[in-house]
């Protein structure tokens, strides 16, 4: 059998339902939205993860503000049809076995692209191999590079026994899959029955391989030592033979190996182009700013507001510009409706009494330091001084720290902290569990969305975009893709001193006093005195930033510029 499929995409994580948890935040769900756009553009593609039977974890903050892991407890078969195809890897010598199962994304046009999910939890395997694929970013080093064994090794030998023999691009979504470049060359070397590895070899496998590199955070980039590698991965041609390829200061760096034997190499964002280029001088490397798919972060209220007065966005997403046409007041009806939601799920879920009417500002990251959650607590003082007298303000904030972060942990614990101290003047809450319905409901709920990251440290970010499409404007540290999205006061506001320059260093307390000032001067008076000059920002974030910053976009530039260039 052969089946026709043209490019492979590989991803450790992918975000396709919150009933499929095999997915832990942006990565994920980036992955997710662009395998929804390639079913909607008929681009013939063809998915590889790792099933996580644990998925990544449920998360529960206990009395004390500590967060909770707990395994995610799902039905596999429910959603995903078993495969009857078995591969196998050699992990320490022994022979790993796993089968796959697989799902189909289904496009606008009825167009699909199949999804397979790597399992070892076989009879055929010892108990500790059956669990290898049960956790996502889970367990020691050893752990972790067993499951890139499975995904970049065992993912194209999987393939192949499923009957994709046509590939003809593979595209590794972050370094976690750069193994497929080891394992194309094993294949390249038994086809053409070579007994050494030579350039044209290399060259060949190079003329295959995609790289898009998500984060200039060190932590993203997997590196093992070599003695560790050769444990587990054993006797292994290719790393004998070329080891300038592999190694990188002593270790096996998994981007360096990407970057490598790579063709085409991209950031996701135009300044994450920049600051990668300067991370890994010596290499091209392109940017494509990342997208997000419409019709699954559109609300429902929003869906009928678009399906009235601009019927063909769901095939068409640069429609959207012509929401400048829509009547403000059915937008603000819309946006009513997705609010009311969302403080209904708040109040129901936490008991923090918060109140339609008012002010909502929204954040839903990954609790991490960079992230800076905390940044709008920076002076506590001057918070309630502006919720006094420019206008009432409320918080919501979400979003799970790595099981492995405690100053993540750390951070949910104070933003709880600011809760309490807060709680006669502004009200805050911290919703448990953050999944993408709950991103979807929080996203599109909020008034205006805020994102605090460090620069140079989001690489692109995509809640802000997902907030456009509802309508709601951020508010946010000039970084990633806000960079590319900002016109001040018309799609949302920037937070920093004005006349900053790039990489000009800037403190916190001056970010922090930034954001104050747009907050206390401009955002709360237009909210509650100038409503239509309000909605008018609304308004331009869908036409200019939904128009342009979504994932059809993005697919249209990797089928011009990568796939087929």
């Amino acid at each position: 059998m052969n089946v026709k499929s043209t490019i492979a995409y590989f991803s450790m994580e992918i975000g396709l339902s919150t009933k499929i948890p095999t997915y832990s935040g942006g990565l994920g769900v980036l992955a997710g939205d662009t395998i929804r756009a390639a079913a909607d553009l008929n681009v013939p593609m063809v998915a590889m993860t790792l099933l996580y039977r644990k998925g990544h974890f449920q998360q529960k903050i206990d009395e004390h503000g500590r967060q909770q892991e707990h395994p995610v407890r799902w039905e596999v078969d429910e959603f995903l049809t078993g495969m009857p195809q078995r591969a196998s890897v050699i992990i320490e010598g022994r022979e790993v076995y796993f089968r796959s199962w697989r799902y189909d994304v289904s496009g606008v046009g009825g167009f699909s692209v199949p999804v397979y999910f790597l399992d070892a939890d076989l009879p055929e395997n010892s108990n500790n191999d059956r669990v290898l694929t049960d956790c996502l970013y889970g367990g020691d080093q050893r752990y972790r590079l067993c499951q890139e064994i499975i995904l970049g090794f065992g993912g194209v030998r999987m393939l192949r026994e499923l009957g994709y023999n046509d590939i003809k691009l593979f595209h590794m979504n972050e370094g976690h899959a750069s193994f497929i470049t080891v394992e194309l060359l094993n294949e390249e070397m038994r086809t053409s029955e070579r007994t050494s590895i030579d350039q044209d070899t290399i060259e060949l496998v190079r003329d295959r391989c995609i790289f898009t590199t998500h984060t200039p955070v060190p932590a993203g980039h997997d590196k093992y030592p070599m003695d560790l590698v050769e444990q587990v991965l054993g006797d292994n041609q290719a790393f004998k033979e070329i080891k300038y390829i592999f190694h990188y200061e002593g270790v096996l760096n998994m981007t360096y190996l990407a970057l490598n034997l790579s063709r085409y190499i991209n950031g996701v964002a135009k300044s994450h182009g920049e600051v990668s280029r300067m991370m890994f001088s010596g290499y091209d490397i392109e940017a494509i700013t990342n997208g997000v798919h419409a019709t699954t972060w559109v609300s429902e209220p929003f869906q009928e507001l678009y399906d009235q007065y601009i019927p063909e966005w769901r095939q068409n997403n640069f429609a959207l510009r012509y929401a400048l046409s829509i009547p403000q007041q059915d937008i603000w009806l819309a946006h009513a409706e997705a609010k009311k939601s969302l403080i209904r799920y708040v109040n129901q879920s936490t008991g923090s009494g918060m109140d339609e009417h008012i002010l909502t500002i929204g954040f839903a990251r990954r609790a991490t330091v960079y992230k800076r959650a905390n940044l709008v607590f920076l002076d506590m003082e001057r918070l309630r001084q502006i919720a006094r007298e420019a206008g009432p303000v409320q918080l919501v904030f979400a979003g799970k720290a790595h099981p492995q972060d405690e100053e993540g942990k750390e951070l949910i614990k104070r933003i709880l902290y600011y809760r309490e101290k807060l709680g006669n003047v502004i009200k805050i809450a911290y919703l448990e569990n953050y999944t993408m319905d709950l991103a979807k409901l929080v996203i599109a709920g909020c008034d205006v969305w805020l994102n605090t990251p460090k620069p140079p440290l989001e690489a692109s970010g995509t809640s802000g975009m997902k907030a456009a499409f509802n309508g709601v404007p951020s508010l946010s540290v000039l970084d990633g893709w806000w960079i590319e999205g900002h016109l001040e006061g018309i799609t949302g506001w920037a937070i920093g001193p004005q006349g900053r320059k790039r990489g000009e260093e800037v403190t916190e307390a001056e970010e922090a006093q930034s954001l104050y000032d747009k907050l206390s001067n401009d955002i709360i008076p237009l909210f509650y005195n100038d409503r239509e000059r309000f909605i008018s920002v609304m308004r331009h974030c869908i036409a200019i930033n939904g128009s342009f910053f979504n994932v059809h976009r993005m697919m249209q530039e990797y089928v011009l510029n990568a796939y087929f260039h």
